[in-house]
């Protein structure tokens, strides 16, 4: 079972309607070590995304900022669209809807 940061994940969800009309963000899961609890203090948060539209590189690189100052740690983003069919079954069964 996931033992995600009720902290975190509160402040992720009250963040939705701006990244949704922002960014298009359409769907957010935690995914990796956080979704695993077994972060550590340097740990980064990984986001797998769904997106109204496909974002660009500079969109992908705004959000990616905005959250890093809205949550105060190091994010990785990862487009489901973009997801490696060598991972993608791993990164499916562990990730964690928001």
């Amino acid at each position: 079972m996931s033992t995600l940061d009720p902290e975190l994940l509160d402040r992720l969800r009250a963040l939705k309607p701006e990244l949704r009309a922002r960014f298009g963000v359409s769907a957010i899961a935690v995914f990796g070590s956080r979704a695993r609890g077994e972060h550590g203090a340097g740990s980064d948060l990984d986001l797998l995304l769904d997106f109204e539209r496909t974002p660009s590189f500079f969109a992908l690189n705004d959000l990616d900022d905005f959250l890093v100052s809205e949550l105060g740690v190091r994010v990785d983003l990862v487009p489901r669209t973009c997801l490696h069919p060598g991972i993608k079954d791993v990164v499916l069964a562990e990730a964690r809807a928001v």
